[in-house]
C-alpha cells in the first residue's frame, strides 16, 4: 500500500539546503530564463520537493492541491531531461512521417486543464527546441493528427481521445520515457481509469512515472502500486486543507434568492474577478444569463458548451475582459490564474473535498483571496460535512443586511 509523508517530514538530503531560488535546484540556463521572464524567482514547496528526485529519474508520488504550483513541478523535469538526454540523431516520428518519437506524456482529466498544461510548456520550453502538442475530444480531430506528424517530443491528452487515436494506429507510444498522471482523483470521479490501464499496455514499462492528485482514495491505491517503483513520496499540505490565505464566510439564503444576494455581492469594487461555482451545467447557464441581465460581465464554462466557446470565456477571464466566471467542478479544473479575488459557492458541493478544490482558486501565488459560501436549508447537511473536513467553523455573515432574507 502506498503511504504519503508530508514534504517538511522528509529527511532533508545532506548535500542540498531547501532552495530559497529555482537556481538552487540545479535546473538548466534556458529553463531558469524561462521561469524568471514568466516573473517567478522562489520555488513553491511542490516544486521544491518534487523537481529533485525528477530530475534524478526517480518516480514521484505527489499529494497537492490546485494552486500549488504541482504543473512546472513535473513540466520543467520533462523539459531538462529531454533536452539533456536528446539524441543527435532523431528517431521515427510518433505516426511513421515526423522526424522524432514522442518522449514525454501526460494524461489530464479535462480538455482545459490540459490546454494549461501546454501553456506551461510553451511558457518554460520557450528557449528549448522540444516541440509539444495537445490533443483532447470535444474538437475535429484532423488538426491534432496534423500536429503529431510535425514529430512533438511530449504529448498532453485526455484519456478518451488518447484512446481513440491509439486505437486508429495514429500515434506510437512506444518510446515514452516520462509518463504523468496528473489530477488522478478527478480521473477517478470521471470514469477514467479503464482508459489510463489501456495506455499503460502501450507504454514501456521501463520509464519515469509522475503521479500527482489532490486526494488519494483507497481506490487509487492499487493503480499506484502497480504503476510507480519506488517513487519519492511528498505532500505539501494535508489533503483536506484549506489554503491560509483564504477568508472563508457562509451566507444562510434559500435557493431563489440566492441570484439576488449575489447581484448585490458583486456591486462591491473590491471584487475585481471571481468564479462562481454551481452543481449543474443548467445553473452554470441561468446565474450567468441573470448576471449579465443585471449588467455584470459574466459567461458560464461547463461540458455541454463546445471549445471554442470555453476557450474564449477563459481567455476573456485571464485577460481581465470578463469579470466573473461561472463554473461546475469538472469544467473549472483548467481555471489557473492567480489574480482571482473571490470564489462564491452558489450551489454547495456534495462532496466536502470539491469545496476545497473550488476556494484553492483564490489566494493563490501568495495572494490573499475570499471565499463565500450561499447556503440553504437543504444544504445545511453539506456545511456540516464540509466544516468536519476542513476542521473549521465557517464564519456566518448576516444577508438580512444586504436587504435579502436570511434563512
Amino acid at each position: 500500500m502506498i503511504s504519503v509523508q508530508s514534504a517538511s517530514a522528509l529527511a532533508p538530503h545532506p548535500e542540498r539546503a531547501p532552495a530559497s531560488h529555482f537556481e538552487q535546484l540545479g535546473l538548466i540556463e534556458p529553463l531558469l530564463r524561462a521561469v524568471q521572464s514568466a516573473g517567478y524567482e522562489r520555488p513553491t514547496p511542490i516544486q521544491e520537493s518534487a523537481i529533485p528526485p525528477a530530475l534524478r529519474g526517480d518516480d514521484v508520488l505527489g499529494l497537492a492541491q490546485t494552486g500549488t504550483g504541482k504543473t512546472a513541478a513535473f513540466v520543467l523535469p520533462i523539459l531538462q531531461r529531454l533536452t539533456e538526454s536528446r539524441p543527435r540523431g532523431r528517431g521515427r516520428a510518433a505516426s511513421g512521417n515526423g522526424s522524432a518519437p514522442i518522449r514525454a506524456l501526460v494524461l489530464s482529466p479535462t480538455r482545459e486543464l490540459a490546454s494549461q498544461i501546454a501553456r506551461c510548456f510553451a511558457d518554460y520550453g520557450k528557449y528549448t527546441n522540444l516541440k509539444h502538442v495537445v490533443i483532447f475530444g470535444g474538437v475535429g480531430q484532423g488538426t491534432q493528427v496534423n500536429e503529431l506528424r510535425r514529430g512533438p517530443e511530449i504529448v498532453v491528452a485526455t484519456p478518451g481521445r488518447l484512446v481513440d487515436l491509439i486505437d486508429q494506429g495514429l500515434l506510437d507510444l512506444s518510446e515514452i520515457e516520462t509518463f504523468v498522471l496528473d489530477e488522478v482523483d478527478r480521473m477517478l470521479d470521471q470514469g477514467f481509469l479503464p482508459a489510463v490501464r489501456r495506455i499503460l499496455n502501450v507504454i514501456p514499462r521501463e520509464r519515469q512515472t509522475l503521479f500527482f492528485s489532490a486526494t488519494m482514495p483507497t481506490e487509487l491505491e492499487p493503480l499506484a502500486d502497480r504503476i510507480l517503483f519506488k517513487p519519492v513520496r511528498v505532500a505539501v499540505a494535508p489533503v483536506a486543507s484549506t489554503p491560509d490565505r483564504v477568508d472563508q464566510a457562509v451566507y444562510y439564503v434559500e435557493q431563489p434568492e440566492k441570484r439576488v444576494l449575489l447581484v448585490r455581492l458583486l456591486r462591491n469594487p473590491e471584487i475585481t474577478r471571481c468564479v462562481v461555482f454551481t452543481r449543474t451545467k443548467h445553473g452554470a447557464n441561468r446565474v450567468a444569463k441573470y448576471l449579465a441581465d443585471s449588467g455584470i460581465q459574466a459567461d458560464a464554462i461547463h461540458g455541454n458548451k463546445s471549445q471554442n466557446a470555453r476557450e474564449r470565456a477563459l481567455a476573456g477571464f485571464r485577460e481581465g475582459n470578463l469579470r466573473v466566471l461561472v463554473a461546475t467542478d469538472l469544467a473549472a479544473r483548467g481555471i489557473d490564474i492567480d489574480s482571482i479575488s473571490h470564489v462564491f459557492n452558489y450551489d454547495l458541493p456534495n462532496e466536502p473535498e470539491s469545496y476545497v478544490h473550488r476556494i484553492g482558486r483564490t489566494a493563490r501565488a501568495g495572494a490573499g483571496g475570499s471565499a463565500i459560501a450561499f447556503c440553504s436549508a437543504e444544504e445545511r447537511g453539506m456545511l456540516s460535512r464540509i466544516e468536519r473536513v476542513i476542521k473549521r467553523r465557517v464564519p456566518v455573515l448576516n444577508a438580512r443586511s444586504l436587504g435579502t432574507a436570511q434563512a
